[in-house]
Order: C-alpha cells, then structure tokens, then sequence
C-alpha cells in the first residue's frame, strides 16, 4: 500500500471515529420534549408560565414547582423550550425557563424569547443546567446547578423564593 493510501486510510478513521463520538455525545446528552400540559383554569388573574426540557431532574423541579402552586389561585403553563416562540410573555405574571446548556450555548429558542422578551425580564425566571453548574447566559440572572435528583428541593427552593414576589403581587 502506497503512503499517500495510509495517510488517506488514517484520515478516515479519525474522521470517522470523532463522528461517532459526535453522534453518540448528541444521543447522551440532548434533552427530550418535555410534556406539554396546565394546571388550573387559564381565566385566573395570576399566570405562571414553565418552559422546560424533558429529563428526570428537570421534570422533579418542575412537579415540585407545580404541586406548591398548584393550590393557589394561578394558572400554571408547562410547555417545552422548543414552543417558547408562540408565547406572548406579556400574558404572563412569571416566566420560569429550565434548560440546559447545550453545546456550550443555551438553546436558540431559550436565547431568542429573551432577546425577544427584553421589556419583560424583571418576570423571567431562568434555571440554567450544565456539566459543570456554572454556566448561564451573559446579562442574564440565572440560578445554575448540576442536574443531580438529590439536589431537586434545594433549586426548587431557590425558584420558588424567585417566582413568589411575582405571583402574590
């Protein structure tokens, strides 16, 4: 076999090999739909909206948000970060988005709805999950954290101290 056959050989299996690596890191780490559904009627006063992504943790924040408010006079949005572009956030009294950072960037539709949404982001609520917990968007004010079960009533805790002021004005 000739060299230049080798190197050609050689190329293609690293090329090869870093495209399985790409595809599986996809499959292991791309987030599901979250289950799109509402709680209490859409014709009370105080609207909470969650725009979430589906994975065990993310849907345990998310239960233990709903079953704390779900009592209380609020209508209660859960929709999936994919659908955030039909959303009006001025029909909202709190906007609470759960995503995880992918690819080293949050999702575009998380990143477009606040651009979007700049004169309303005094009622946006963003819990950013990550690999290392840290990482969020610029300018934006987000509680960040590892996505571990065992820490679900900890951030649960911290959005609800947040989404408060905003749903007993």
């Amino acid at each position: 076999m000739k060299p230049k056959n080798k190197i050609i050989l050689v190329i293609l299996a690293i090329s090869t090999l870093l495209l399985l690596f790409a595809l599986r890191y996809k499959y292991t780490y791309t987030m599901n739909k979250a289950e799109e559904f509402q709680v209490n009627t859409s014709n009370l006063k105080v609207k909470l909206l969650i725009a979430t992504q589906g994975s065990d943790f993310k849907n345990a924040v998310t239960d233990a948000i709903v079953a704390h408010y779900k009592k209380d006079s609020i209508f209660i949005k859960i929709i999936d970060v994919s659908t955030l572009s039909e959303i009006n956030a001025k029909e909202f009294n709190a906007i609470l988005l759960i995503h995880t950072w992918e690819n080293w960037k949050p999702p575009v539709a998380v990143k477009t709805f606040i651009n979007n949404s700049i004169n309303h982001k005094n009622k946006i609520i963003v819990f950013t999950t990550s690999g290392r917990g840290s990482y969020k968007m610029d300018g934006i004010d987000a509680i960040t954290g590892e996505s571990k079960l065992e820490d679900t009533l900890s951030f649960t805790n911290q959005i609800i101290k947040r989404l408060n002021p905003l749903l007993k004005k």
